[in-house]
């Protein structure tokens, strides 16, 4: 688990980085999207396994189409939530038990 954590992180930063990508090259950035969107929410799905990974993917998608909003960083939330914010909830329930 640890490794796929710290994969994920790492791959995570660098898809949020090249989402970001298309605000450096004005005019084409839009153009880019058309292709980088699919691709974004398939690979989601790849880092993310199950119902939350097809969600994931899709909000990506989605995210990645609208104009303007490459700035968010959805790969790098989903780890936030996934490693931090669900460990965290576990560990609370677990603790009030």
């Amino acid at each position: 688990m640890k490794d796929h954590k710290l994969r994920n992180l790492l791959l995570g930063l660098l898809f949020d980085g090249i989402g970001m990508l298309s605000f450096v090259i004005p005019g084409i950035g839009e153009f880019s999207d058309v292709i980088w969107a699919p691709l974004a929410g398939w690979l989601m799905t790849r880092l993310y396994k199950g119902k939350i990974g097809r969600t994931a993917g899709a909000i990506t998608f989605i995210e990645e189409m609208l104009p303007g909003l490459d700035i968010v960083p959805t790969f790098t939330i989903m780890w936030l939530y996934t490693y931090v914010f669900k460990s965290f909830r576990k560990e609370k329930i677990i603790s009030a038990k």
